[in-house]
């Protein structure tokens, strides 16, 4: 631990798995207070263990619990906002339903959470909001991923809207990783077939899928005070692959 956290408290959501859980041991690592939430409350259990100060069940697809969280948690410093879903298919894949799911989990839930714990950073004197987007959408397209395009290019924009809006007093910027192992990049490995895992690696130029250990060590940096003069920017990490 190098401290670079020391005295801060960190709000992270889908912190069970994957890059919200990696972010959440990262940040506390660094020696900030972490208070984690997701839907998965067995998992989240299990981050007592990495020295996360609280944990709390929260759906952020649900505008009141989401307030009445913020409310809950009280002074933020540092908001992490890492949930997602990623929807394969193209245009005509894409009912009305998978649409509004898609944006109500991915974009609708960072508004959500903003509105709920901006307030309390401005009252503070500032704070750091980072938004994890993805490469797919804000740099370049990816087949078989319209709506979750659309959705990540939305939370790109969005981060740009609030730090320009508030760019004397909050910071908020974004991350957009290329291919990330995670349980749920595995599970759609797994769907597609015996080599599936193979076949998203073949498409990586460095020969290697991201690790979420790799997006953390990016999220401590922006959710710093070395990244003070930071904001509204998407930080792609991608291992080459937008090149």
């Amino acid at each position: 631990m190098s401290d670079r956290l020391k005295g801060k408290r960190a709000f992270v959501t889908a912190a069970a798995v994957g890059i919200g859980r990696a972010c959440a041991v990262a940040f506390a690592r660094e020696g900030a207070s972490v208070f984690a939430t997701d839907i998965d409350e067995e998992k989240l259990a299990l981050l007592k263990q990495e020295g996360i100060a609280e944990v709390a069940r929260l759906d952020v697809r649900d505008t009141a619990a989401v307030t009445a969280m913020a409310k809950r948690v009280g002074k933020t410093d540092i908001l992490l906002n890492a949930a997602g879903f990623v929807h394969h298919g193209t245009v005509l894949d894409c009912s009305d339903d998978d649409w509004d799911f898609s944006f109500d989990l991915n974009v609708k839930s960072m508004h959500r959470t903003i509105r709920a714990f901006l307030p309390g950073m401005l009252e503070a004197g500032g704070g750091s909001i980072v938004n994890i987007s993805s490469a797919a959408g804000v740099f370049k397209a990816a087949p078989n991923r319209y709506v979750y395009g659309a959705t990540k290019a939305a939370v790109a924009a969005l981060t740009r809207s609030v730090a320009v809006d508030y760019i004397k007093r909050v910071r908020c910027n974004c991350i957009c990783p290329g291919t990330i192992e995670t349980p749920s990049m595995l599970e759609r490995a797994a769907a597609a077939g015996p080599n599936g895992r193979d076949m998203f690696v073949a498409r990586q130029p460095m020969g290697r899928l991201g690790t979420a250990e790799e997006i953390a060590a990016l999220a401590v940096y922006l959710a710093s005070d070395e990244s003070s003069f930071t904001t509204g920017v998407a930080h792609v990490i991608d291992g080459g692959w937008t090149l």
